[in-house]
Formats: structure tokens, sequence, C-alpha cells
């Protein structure tokens, strides 16, 4: 400790004879500090400055583990559950006045977490916003600005890097459980773009027929259905929905009522038997909850009794279904070493009704009270402001929440900051790093925020909304479906329609055109707007999707089957 203190002293008088001769010595950002030390240390004794220095190390360091959170010394693993068509208003923590007790476990863990108020998908749709979503970028660069069919070629451009694929080359273990709707074709599908295992559907869960039909609007009939039953629109009756394990076909058609138990069993044994080797891992959950058809265990089917439950008893029991997976994947993690990230990948399907979600109060009033939908497919805020919680015991400061700007799009560049990975520098990305924001509570996110349209009025891509601080612009509107099937005409906006969401979260009344207001936002989004649109257009990493369709793309178990079913099946 003597020692230590002659250093110390002879360091304080190398820092007080600097301070005496100027600025040519000490570095700009330390001149303020170096005076205020020389003056502080004037007129004291060495010991005494060895004293003071020594309270000001000692003061220093504990503050440096009060003040926030810390990451652990070695790789942390990552869990990111992406929940399918789920509302802002589903997660019972965000609507406490509404008394329900839907989601439990995901209340517990936004109470030992971190809760983000303004956190939105990319798009509002799902293959457009899983795309952003494992690239950091907007679909207009990575190319994909709508869903992928059945029988698509093509997928998420393979020029495009993964997430998966930058942490499996950092050494990670990387695996996804559930509905990929990338791509499923030759090279496009889960495996090929950096997972190392692979559970689930290719696509969504009603782009297929199983033989117990779950619940949807309107209902489809089983596979294997006889020619008296009428096709409905939005049913696909000629190919069973498939479980795909790596990039085999393991049962087609799947059953829906079994396949939540399969996934958390699936993900489970990942976490162990990683775990067992000392491995960090990167599981991604994507849930076919809360997308019809819905088929939660606890609700037969309607098959097998006959008659329709009650109004939202089934969707409130895929909730319940849906929330207790999250609480088995949280159990089973280490809380010091595990960062569950739980989001959704757009808002609800409001043309479903009683089996849709709820926006909470992002109800797009303005476009409702005109006809039409507000929510999965459009830029209100019922389209793409999703429930998300950030979990990490002891690195996530507890029982906190968030009213920063965020986007699913920060996952990206977020998880590989945490995990000391630098993503490529060939290209231009959209996401931030968001992990001051996660980790130390600052109150920094996006500036602006872009809302693409992602089926709705327009062209696909678009850039139809655009977020700037408590304002949103709006320069196409219409042509989403409603519940009742009200679609809403199409309308071009010009200025802009212009809402102050701090005063009308709900959407209902923009800001009069002649106000000084609105000319101001209106000017600075428009020049956002073009920036933007022009950093695309000069942007050299520019992918674009084959959309492209065939029928050999089709996936199918055994061709001369009904239904491409497994011959083990039936």
């Amino acid at each position: 400790m003597l020692g230590w203190c002659r250093r110390a002293v002879r360091r304080s008088e190398r820092l007080t004879q600097c301070c005496q001769r100027g600025t040519n010595v000490t570095p700009i950002s330390a001149r303020p500090r170096c005076v205020f030390l020389h003056k502080m240390l004037e007129g004291f004794t060495p010991p005494l400055v060895c004293g003071i220095l020594l309270c000001a190390l000692c003061f220093h360091r504990a503050s440096e583990h009060g003040a926030g959170a810390k990451k652990p010394n070695k790789k942390p693993n990552f869990i990111v559950i992406l929940a399918d068509d789920i509302g802002w208003g589903d997660l019972d923590i965000n609507q406490p006045e509404k008394g329900t007790n839907n989601t439990p476990n995901l209340n517990l863990m936004a109470q030992q977490g971190l809760r983000l108020l303004d956190f939105h998908s990319p798009a509002s749709t799902c293959s457009p916003s899983r795309a952003s979503i494992l690239t950091g970028r907007y679909g207009l660069r990575n190319g994909v600005t709508h869903n992928f069919a059945v029988g698509s070629v093509g997928g998420l451009p393979l020029s495009e890097v993964t997430l998966p694929q930058l942490l499996r080359e950092a050494g990670y273990y990387t695996a996804m459980i559930g509905k990929w709707h990338l791509g499923h074709n030759g090279p496009y599908g889960p495996t090929q773009r950096g997972f190392d295992y692979y559970l689930g559907v290719p696509y969504s869960n009603d782009m297929g027929c199983t033989d117990v039909p779950g619940y949807n609007l309107p209902q489809c009939p089983p596979c294997d259905s006889s020619g008296s039953h009428i096709l409905r629109s939005g049913c696909f009756s000629n190919v069973g929905l498939p479980l795909i394990e790596n990039r085999t076909i393991v049962e087609q058609p799947l059953n829906l009522w079994t396949l939540t138990e399969q996934y958390q069993s699936a993900a489970l044994k990942i976490m162990h038997n990683v775990r067992e080797r000392g491995q960090p891992y990167f599981l991604y959950i994507a849930l076919s909850h809360m997308h019809v058809p819905l088929a939660p265990q606890s609700v037969p089917p309607e098959t097998s009794t006959g008659h329709p439950p009650p109004d939202r008893q089934v969707y409130a029991a895929s909730l319940r279904e849906m929330d207790d997976l999250v609480g088995a994947i949280k159990s089973a993690s280490y809380a010091g070493d595990t960062f569950i990230w739980f989001t959704g990948d757009n808002g609800p399907w409001e043309q479903k009704c009683k089996y849709a979600g709820s926006p909470g109060p992002f109800k797009g009033t303005w476009q409702t009270k005109r006809g039409g939908g507000s929510a999965k497919r459009t830029t209100w805020e019922g389209g793409h402001r999703v429930p998300t919680v950030a979990y990490w015991p002891g690195v996530i400061p507890a029982n906190s929440t968030s009213s920063v700007l965020l986007s699913g799009m920060d996952i990206f560049p977020t998880l590989l900051s945490l995990a000391e990975v630098t993503p490529p520098s060939d290209r231009r990305y959209d996401g931030i790093d968001a992990s001051r924001v996660l980790l130390h509570g600052e109150q920094i996110g996006h500036k602006v925020l872009f809302h693409p349209n992602s089926g709705a009025a327009g062209r696909f891509g678009d850039l139809q909304a655009v977020r700037a601080g408590k304002y949103k612009a709006f320069y196409m509107t219409g042509a989403a479906e409603a519940c009742g099937g009200d679609m809403g005409i199409q309308e071009l906006h010009n200025p802009p329609l212009i809402f102050d969401l701090e005063h009308d979260e709900g959407e209902a009344t923009p800001l009069k055109v002649d106000t000084c207001e609105h000319q101001e936002v209106t000017e600075r989004v428009a020049v956002w707007r073009e920036e933007l649109l022009w950093d695309v257009a000069t942007d050299q990493s520019v992918s674009a999707a084959d959309y492209s369709s065939d029928d050999a793309a089709v996936p199918c178990c055994d061709l001369a089957r009904p239904v491409c079913r497994c011959p083990t099946q039936g």
C-alpha cells in the first residue's frame, strides 16, 4: 500500500506540473479535470494527497458497480421469443385496468425485467418483419417487402447476412424453433441461413390443412375432406401443413393441438444439452401463437364437441398456453447468463374478429371511423406497436419501463454488441444498438422510425408512415380489412396526416393543416424520408428477393399420397 501511495503521489505531482505547464501535454478532454484537481490538491501534503486519491479510487470503483448493471464476463446466452399476430393489449401488465390474468408468466418477467412501451415491429406482416429482425435492415434494403408463399422458389436473399450466421461464427450454438417464413426451398431454409438446428413450420400455420383444424374465421375443413365441403377463401386444402426438422419433413399434416408441446420439449432439450457442453447459445423461438388457426389444448376442437365455444374463450386459452411456454423457457434458463427478449412480429389480425388480439389503446380511430382495419398489415400503431419485455436478472434492472422509441430491427445490432461481435462493414444497417437502453436505462432510441406498407394501400415496402418523436405522419391509409369485411378506401395524403401521439395515442384527430406545428413537422419528416430513400438508392448492398412460385417448391413428404401425407401417417 505504501508503494502504491508513493506512486500515486508522484502521479499527482506530475499532474500538478502538467496543469502548470499548460495545454501542450494535457489532452483537451482532460484539461477541465486537470485544473480542478490542481486547485483541489493545492496546499495538501503528499500523504494527505495519497489518502484523498485512495478514497477517490474506492468511491469510483464502488460507483461503477452501482451505476447500472454490468455485463457478465463470459458470452451470454440469447433467447428471442417472437409471438405471431399479438396485440400490445394482450399482455395483462400493459392494461392492468382490464383485470385479466392470461399472461402471469410474462407479467412476472416484466416485473423482474424491463417493459418496452414504445417498441415496434419492423413491418406489420410476417415475412418482412422477420427478415428485418434477422438482418437489422428495412425491407427496402434486404429485399423482403411481403410474404412468401407455399410454393415460393426464393426467400430472404442469399446476399443478406443473418444474426444466427454471425453468432455461429463467434462460437454460439444457434437453434430455431417455430415459424420461419423466409423461404424453404433449397438454400433458403433456416439451417442454410445460420442455424445449427431447426424444428418448425416453414410458413404460417394457416398455409396448409390439418386433420383436426384449429379455430379460424372462416373455419377451414380438414385434410382429405370430401367434395361436399365448400372451400373458403384463405383455406389451403391440397397440401398438409408440414413439420420440418432441419431439412426433413417429419410430419405432414402436423397436429396443431400438440405443436406447442413439441416446441417446448425441443427448446428445453436444446438449452440443457448446450449448457452441458458449456457453449453459449442463441435460441430463436418463433411461436405459432397468436396466429390463426388457434388450437389450445385446454379447449377441445369444435369437431369433437359439435358446437363452438363462447366468444374470446379460445383466444384467452391460447394466450395462456403461450404464456405457459414462455414460463417454462424462463424457468429452464440460467438467470445470470441468459438474456430473454420477448416481442411480436406485428399487431393483431383484426379481420379474424373473436380470434384476434387487442391493440390496447392504439385503435387507429381516424381509420376505423371511415371503415377498414387499423392493425395488422397497416401502418397504424395497432399494426406495429407490440408488447415487448427484456429479461436478464442481475443485468437488466428489475421492475423498470422505458418509452424509448425502438424497433425489432434493433435486436440484430444489440445482441451482436452484447456478444462483442462486429457486423460486416460492407452494408448499411437501420437498427441501432439498444444495449445501453436495456442495461443502463438511457433514453436514446430512434430519432426517426419508418413504417412500410405491408399489404394495405399502395405498393409493398413503400414508406407510408414516419414516426418522429411524439409525432406520426401518414402519406397513405386504407385498404386493410376489418372485422366484418369492411376494407376502407385507399387515400393518399398530401400534405400528410400528422398525429401527436403524446396526446392522441388512439390516432383519432390529426393536427390541423394550417397550423405552424403541422407545417414544421411536415417539413422535417419530408427531409428525413427523402434522406432515407436516397440512402437506400445509393446503397450498394441492397438485395432483391425472388418472389416467383413453382409447384415443385411446395414442401411435400410424399407426392403419391393425398395432401402429401407422410407414409407413416393415416
